[in-house]
C-alpha cells in the first residue's frame, strides 16, 4: 500500500477513536453546598469592578459576551435550591441569576466561574448541582449522620436553667433540626441523579456520569456561635468544627457511594488575611484565625491526603474594597446624625453630607466602591471580583486533586 495512503489512514483511524472516546466519557458532576456565602449575594452590576484591576480584567471577558451582557454557557449546566430559603429549584444553562434570591438584579454566588474555569480545565460538558441555605450550620443543621447527636455543653444546660427552660423540650428541637439540611442536600443530589438529562440535555445515558468534586463553602454561623463553642477564642476552641466536618466528608462520600470524590473546603475569609485587620478589627483576629484553622483542618488528615483540599478563601479579599466600605459606614452614620438634627431641612442635610463624602473619597474611590459592593462584609461586600476569584480557585484546587 502506498505509504501516504497508510500513514493518512492511520491518522484517521486515530482520530475516529479519539472523538469516540471523547463521547463516551461519563458526565461529569461537581456539587456545591454551603449556607448564604455559597448561595451569592453579588449582583451583577459589580462585574464591572471585575475590569477596573488589571489583575482580573480577562475575568471579565468570561463573564459577559462581547457587549457587555452576561454570558450563557454552553457546556455548564446547573440545578440550584436554596436560592429563596426552599427547595424550588431553578435549572438549566450556567449563567448569572443563580445566586441568592431577592433584590433588584440579578446575583451570582462562586457557581458561575467555578463552571466556567472547570469545564475549560476538563474539556467537556459538566452539570453542577448546589444547595446552599443562608444562615445554617454544620454543628446542626448540616450535621451528618456519623457525627452522632448535637450534645449540649455544661454552660449551656446551666443557661437553660437560668431561663427556665425545659431541658427535654429543647433537646427535641434540637433532634429534629439536626441534620435537616443535611437530607435535603442529598435528596436533591439524588433526584438529580437519578434523571440527569432533565437538567443536562448533553447527558449520555450509556457514558453515565462521575462525581467529579465537591465543594463546601460555608461558616459564619458556627464561627459565631459561642454556646457551641465557648472557647472559640483559646487554641483548639473550634475543635469540634474539625470533627464534624471530617464525618461530613465521610459520610457524604459513603452516602453518594463516591469513596475518593474530591473534595474542597472553601475556608471563610471574610476580612481577609487577619495579619492586615484594621486597628478596629484587631478585636476579632484571635476567632477568626483559630475557625479558619478549624475549617481547614481536615484536608491534613492522613486519610484525606491527596482528595481533600483547603481554600483559604481570605487571599481573594479586597482590602481596598473593604477599607472604602469602611469609610462609607462613616457617611451613613454621618447621614444618621443630620437626620435627628431638626433644625436643618432636606436640602440643608444633603449639602452637608456631600460635603462629607467629598472629604472621605475622591470621585475615584467613590466609584470603586459603588461599583464594587452590593452588600454587606458579610457576605464579601456582594463583590462579583471576590466571588468570581473565589469559584475559579475552587475550580483549581479541584483539579488539582
Amino acid at each position: 500500500m502506498n505509504r501516504f495512503l497508510l500513514t493518512l489512514l492511520t491518522v484517521f483511524a486515530s482520530l475516529s477513536l479519539t472523538d469516540a472516546s471523547a463521547a463516551e466519557k461519563p458526565l461529569k458532576v461537581y456539587i456545591l453546598v454551603g449556607q448564604s456565602n455559597m448561595q451569592g449575594h453579588a449582583q451583577v452590576r459589580t462585574f464591572e469592578h471585575i475590569g477596573m484591576d488589571p489583575r482580573t480584567a480577562r475575568m471579565l471577558k468570561e463573564l459577559q459576551n462581547a457587549d457587555g451582557t452576561p454570558r450563557v454557557c454552553e457546556n455548564v449546566w446547573i440545578s440550584s435550591i436554596g436560592n429563596d430559603g426552599t427547595e424550588n429549584e431553578k435549572h438549566g444553562q450556567l449563567t448569572v441569576g443563580y445566586g441568592a434570591s431577592g433584590g433588584s438584579e440579578p446575583k451570582i454566588g462562586p457557581e458561575l466561574t467555578f463552571g466556567i474555569y472547570m469545564q475549560k480545565l476538563v474539556d467537556q460538558p459538566i452539570l453542577l448541582i448546589k444547595t446552599a441555605w443562608g444562615g445554617k450550620s454544620i454543628n446542626t443543621d448540616f450535621r451528618s449522620p456519623s457525627a452522632g447527636p448535637y450534645e449540649f455543653n455544661e454552660e449551656q444546660i446551666e443557661n437553660f436553667k437560668k431561663q427556665n427552660r425545659d431541658l427535654k423540650e429543647a433537646r427535641q428541637q434540637k433532634d429534629e433540626a439536626t441534620g435537616h439540611y443535611y437530607r435535603l442536600m442529598l435528596a436533591h443530589v439524588k433526584k438529580v441523579l437519578s434523571d440527569p438529562k432533565r437538567v443536562c440535555p448533553a447527558y449520555d445515558a450509556k457514558a453515565g456520569y462521575e462525581l467529579a468534586g465537591f465543594v463546601w463553602f460555608q461558616g459564619w454561623n458556627d464561627m459565631v456561635d459561642r454556646g457551641t463553642y465557648p472557647t472559640r477564642d483559646q487554641p483548639g476552641g473550634y475543635d469540634q468544627y474539625s470533627q464534624v466536618m471530617a464525618h461530613f466528608i465521610r459520610d457524604v462520600r459513603k452516602d453518594l457511594a463516591a469513596p475518593k470524590m474530591p473534595f474542597v473546603i472553601g475556608v471563610l475569609g471574610v476580612g481577609g488575611p487577619v495579619d492586615k485587620y484594621a486597628p478596629d478589627e484587631q478585636r476579632y483576629r484571635g476567632v477568626h484565625s483559630n475557625f479558619r484553622n478549624a475549617m481547614a483542618a481536615p484536608a491534613s488528615l492522613p486519610e484525606f491526603k491527596g482528595n481533600v483540599a483547603a481554600v483559604r478563601t481570605e487571599n481573594y479579599w479586597d482590602l481596598q474594597l473593604s477599607e472604602l466600605a469602611a469609610r462609607w459606614g462613616k457617611v451613613q452614620s454621618r447621614n444618621r446624625e443630620l437626620s435627628k438634627n431638626k433644625d436643618l431641612n432636606r436640602e440643608e442635610r444633603d449639602k452637608q453630607l456631600e460635603a462629607y463624602k467629598a472629604e472621605l473619597f475622591t470621585p475615584e474611590e467613590l466609584e470603586i466602591y459603588q461599583k464594587g459592593t452590593s452588600n454587606a462584609a458579610y457576605h464579601y461586600l456582594g463583590s462579583a471580583k471576590i466571588l468570581g476569584q473565589i469559584g475559579k480557585a475552587f475550580a483549581e484546587a479541584i483539579d488539582g486533586l
